[in-house]
């Protein structure tokens, strides 16, 4: 047709259309219809209806009849671009739904018979109508955009229909684009532009009708919002359609970015623009549940791909699986965001996929080959995991409730023993089994050890991000940091906290930096942090009775953590408020005070003094002279005494006092000990019943320890009050009194090994040649006592590099003496004096000008035995055995953890469980056992009231030492026990954990013994 035809021309083809019946003079007048210049035509309405009518829904992909439609669809097409007059939309809506409906039903069925080469025509002409099919869709959506907003049912239902037949083939072809040959990737892209159009239509009737005053809970088909029910209809169908097709071209291995891209943000828009009306009518549950699907699939195939891979994995190839996985992490935390009451609904879902993701992360750091994945997994998703975690919690659509029932889900343990589960920990977890993380379901979140970590690591950056939280979640916090105490108590947190370093982001903007920095000073920055953010909020006296009810927590991490807070609560807060918390302090230290219990290492009274000592540290100067006024300085009384002491042993800094207050109190010591060693003799001893007997030497040893220079005033006179220490207790045979002359022999070791100019005085030699005589050679040598003084002993021996050591004569009475005394250490069997010996005698080696060093060494030493065998010495492997301990002591000092490492902590951290554990048994016991001794004289309503008390029998008292001498057999044989020896280290825990059951029980029943009477109604 020539250029410039007219309506006529249109009328003469349709004519022609309608009276032939031949398929293929159809296909060659449609044609010819196409190639009409539309300008010169006025009446449209024949051609829709041609259009309609000759549409053909055959069954059989036949040529020439898909050649019609083709021929058809390009006519409407050309006619949508020109010009769509609205009496027509209804008509050409049902030609795209009959087009994009056919498609989608012969796509498949083109797909299967694409194998046979007769069928390959038909196919590749198949593929033109689907492509022809969906541009005619996209200009379409483009062009409905122009009209005003339907108030038609039947053409709002057209529409609805019309967009999802569309999305449906959509769907279905970028499903099978991989079995498309050729023509996949156009297929791909008009399917980009088809959706693409959806989401501009969807948006032009979103904002085309009154959304700010819609209520969708009061929509109903009445006449007056019949078009908000069509617009809202129409938007979820292309959200649930849009989702489904993200989540299809997820799967397709990066070959459908674009659609991924248009897909999911499509969504995202959609949803914020119909916020207030799509809430009740969109599964908001549903999609995130689909992005968490789609964030947690590729990290667990990364994870196994990356367990042992041969080379180290590269930053490309990290970014390749992290940047999807960032992308569908926004899109989660976009939607959380606008529908927090929806992700509410499936928070379990959500919170459990960011604790998955920490989970890897932690794996990642504890191998070096993955270092820089581990950096990059930070960079990508560390902000991002934790915007999703707090984009519903942080929400003021949330009520306090709800997010305190989300903290108790993810902080606590519903009672159950991490120690009694079977499941694997995060030390002893290789990646390749991090599978397993991404298979755990959400009831498991609080029985899965290997979790354990993560939730302690998610906890912590909670603490550190609480400036943007909300009051609501900073009361929240606050109430469980009880449980984050009681989890860091768990072995495998213990060993964790202390070894672990995870890769973190600092700064902001273009600051940011990456750092790796230990778990342990990310815990303790965290609740720094968290106490400056709700210092002036009211969730801060929760805070405050945290930190005092555990400030005799008493397992040692713990302590360290809450001592940590109170120092700097102490070193920040007014001088008032530091004044009288330390003088309440101070208070309670004198009421606590007692002869008893300064002996006592983990005692109340040494519990305060060492807290008291350690806030000190960090106060302000005239603090710490007010304290050794109020508490030091009348030294000369018993309960001053008593609190000098516990407070020097437990450091008090007597460095930080005043050059005149520091003076006088060295002094004093000095002048106390002198007094004491001058007037010293045995009678005097025997005399005194106090605990408190040689305190003046206990004084001056603990001040030794504190002040960071030695005293030159102690001369030779502590060598001859040693030597007659040590006759003394080599003659004594009163328990009491050989228990004093023990302290004392273990305090003088200490004062002369921190006094260097002791050791070249003229009295050194007799004492050494005492303390061999005492240690080896004499009476007491077999005396188990003693062993309380080894560790100073092993002390002793390393600062005798400040002794002259004779060369020439072998012979020499002081060198066999040392000699004798290493011998005796380098052969202790139980791992702690081995431990000690080796570092004595390995700082000897080191600093010594002595070269016939071989001659310390005996050559049945404890590390000089076979591994295997147990029998057979070797001098040359106590060598290498030594070498490779010192080659541990500088390797502990690398910041690399290692699986060695983590088990010993491990191991360590199930010791001092244990003892927390043990200590409400204990009291529980004492607390039962008082009751039951109680005597109401008035109102008789006490068992034992009414019956007379009697002794125990001898029996039972012999009995009870009978077993408490087999404890001390087993535990000796237990620390003898190498598991690494015989290959069975669960078989080591498991003895461990009964013998430990085993030790309370006899702890208990000796208690009960120690009174040595019972109500003669519990004798028989």
């Amino acid at each position: 047709m020539v250029e410039g035809s007219s309506s006529s021309d249109l009328l003469r083809i349709l004519g022609a259309i309608k009276s032939s019946e031949i398929v293929e003079n159809r296909v060659q007048l449609f044609t010819e219809l196409g190639n009409l210049d539309f300008k010169d035509i006025s009446n449209f309405t024949s051609l829709v209806d041609s259009l309609t009518v000759f549409w053909e829904d055959f069954t059989c992909l036949d040529v020439s009849q898909c050649m019609l439609n083709r021929s058809i669809i390009q006519v409407a097409l050309k006619y949508v671009e020109f010009d769509l007059h609205t009496s027509n939309v209804l008509k050409i809506l049902s030609i795209g739904i009959k087009a994009n409906s056919w498609c989608s039903k012969h796509l498949k069925m083109t797909l299967l018979s694409d194998q046979d080469s007769q069928e390959e025509e038909h196919a590749s002409l198949f593929y033109q109508l689907l492509l022809e099919a969906m541009k005619f869709s996209a200009s379409t959506f483009l062009t409905l955009m122009k009209f005003p907003v339907f108030s038609d049912k039947v053409l709002m239902d057209a529409v609805a229909n019309f967009v999802l037949e569309a999305l449906n083939l959509a769907r279905a072809s970028i499903s099978d684009v991989k079995k498309l040959r050729s023509c996949g990737s156009e297929i791909l892209k008009v399917a980009h532009m088809m959706i693409d159009a959806v989401i501009k239509l969807c948006k032009a009737l979103s904002e085309s009708v009154n959304s700010e005053s819609c209520d969708v809970r009061l929509v109903s088909l009445d006449k007056d919002n019949k078009k908000m029910v069509h617009v809202i209809n129409i938007i979820k169908c292309a959200i649930e359609n849009l989702s489904q097709i993200g989540v299809l071209a997820a799967n397709d291995g990066g070959n459908s970015v674009n659609i991924l891209n248009v897909t999911w943000k499509g969504v995202v828009s959609l949803l914020q623009i119909g916020r207030k009306y799509l809430a009740e009518v969109v599964s908001i549950a549903n999609l995130l549940v689909d992005l968490i699907a789609l964030v947690t699939e590729p990290l667990k195939c990364a994870a196994v791909a990356w367990s042992s891979p041969k080379d180290t994995v590269s930053v490309t190839e990290a970014k390749r699986i992290l940047v999807p996985v960032k992308f569908y992490l926004i899109n989660a935390v976009k939607i959380a965001s606008l529908y927090p009451r929806q992700a509410y609904a499936v928070y379990r879902e959500i919170m459990l996929c960011v604790i998955k993701i920490t989970t890897l992360k932690i794996a990642m750091s504890n191998e070096n080959f993955l270092n820089s994945v581990c950096a990059v997994s930070t960079e990508l998703l560390e902000q991002t995991t934790m915007d999703l975690a707090m984009s519903f919690l942080n929400s003021d659509e949330l009520k306090f409730e709800q997010k305190c029932e989300v903290l108790e889900w993810l902080f606590t343990n519903e009672g159950d023993s991490f120690a009694s589960l079977d499941a694997p920990t995060l030390a002893n977890c290789s990646l390749g089994s991090m599978n397993e993380i991404f298979h755990l379901r959400c009831e498991d979140i609080n029985r899965g050890r290997i979790l354990i970590t993560s939730r302690v690591a998610l906890f912590i950056n909670f603490l550190r991000c609480s400036l943007e939280l909300d009051e609501d979640l900073k009361l929240g916090l606050v109430n469980k940091l009880q449980w984050f105490l009681d989890i860091l108590v768990e072995e495998d947190v213990y060993s964790n906290i202390l070894v672990l370093q995870l890769p973190l982001l600092r700064g902001s903007g273009k600051t940011v930096q990456l750092v790796w920095q230990p778990l342990f000073t990310s815990l303790l920055h965290a609740v720094k942090t968290f106490m400056i953010v709700i210092s002036s909020s009211t969730a801060w006296g929760d805070m405050e009775s945290f930190l005092i009810e555990n400030f005799f927590h008493p397992h040692s991490l713990c302590w360290e953590i809450v001592m940590e807070c109170w120092c700097f609560m102490l070193r920040h807060a007014e001088t008032d408020m530091a004044n009288s918390l330390i003088s309440k302090l101070c208070s309670l230290l004198k009421l606590l005070a007692s002869s008893e219990s300064v002996a006592l290492p983990n005692s109340s009274l040494r519990i305060l003094a060492r807290s008291i000592s350690f806030l000190l540290m960090y106060g302000a100067k005239s603090m710490v002279n007010e304290v050794y006024m109020s508490l030091v300085e009348d030294a000369r009384t018993q309960l001053s005494s008593i609190l000098c002491l516990a407070l020097f042993i437990e450091g008090f800094p007597l460095d930080l006092l005043s050059d005149k207050l520091r003076n006088n109190a060295v002094q004093r010591v000095i002048s106390d000990y002198f007094d004491f060693i001058d007037s010293f003799d045995e009678a005097a001893l025997k005399t005194s019943t106090s605990d408190l007997c040689g305190i003046p030497v206990s004084i001056l040893c603990a001040s030794l320890q504190s002040l960071q220079t030695s005293i030159p005033d102690i001369d030779a006179r502590t060598l001859k009050f040693f030597v007659s220490v040590t006759h003394n207790l080599r003659g004594s045979e009163d328990k009491v009194i050989k228990d004093h002359y023990i302290t004392l022999l273990g305090e003088v070791l200490q004062i002369i090994s921190n006094l260097r100019h002791l050791y070249s005085s003229i009295g050194i030699e007799e004492a050494i040649l005492e303390i061999e005589n005492t240690f080896v050679s004499g009476p007491t040598a077999s005396d188990g006592y003693l062993y309380k003084c080894k560790p100073h002993l092993a002390q002793f021996m390393a600062g005798l590099i400040h002794t002259e050591l004779s060369e020439t004569d072998d012979d020499d009475s002081k060198n066999c003496a040392i000699l004798n005394l290493f011998h005796m250490l380098l052969k202790e069997k139980h791992w702690a004096f081995i431990h000690l010996a080796l570092t004595a005698f390995g700082y000897f080696a080191m600093h010594t000008k002595y070269k016939k060093l071989w001659m310390f060494v005996p050559p049945d030493a404890a590390l000089s035995y076979d591994v295997a065998s147990g029998a057979e010495s070797d001098q040359d492997r106590f060598t290498e055995e030594v070498k490779a301990f010192l080659n541990k002591e500088m390797a502990l000092l690398s910041i690399t953890p290692n699986t060695e490492q983590l088990e010993l902590l491990a191991r360590e951290g199930l010791v001092l469980k244990q003892m927390v554990h043990k200590i409400p048994r204990i009291a529980e016991v004492e607390e039962v056992k008082c009751e039951s001794m109680e005597v109401d004289d008035d109102d008789h309503n006490n068992t034992c009231s009414n019956n007379k008390k009697r002794k125990l029998g001898d029996g039972i008292i012999k009995g009870v030492e009978l077993l408490k001498s087999g404890l001390k057999i087993i535990g000796d044989g237990l620390s003898q026990w190498n598991p690494n020896q015989l290959g069975n280290n669960e078989l080591h825990v498991n003895f461990l954990t009964q013998f430990s059951q085993l030790e309370n029980v006899v702890t208990q029943f000796e208690e009960l013994a120690g009174s040595r009477e019972f109500c003669s109604s519990l004798v028989p």
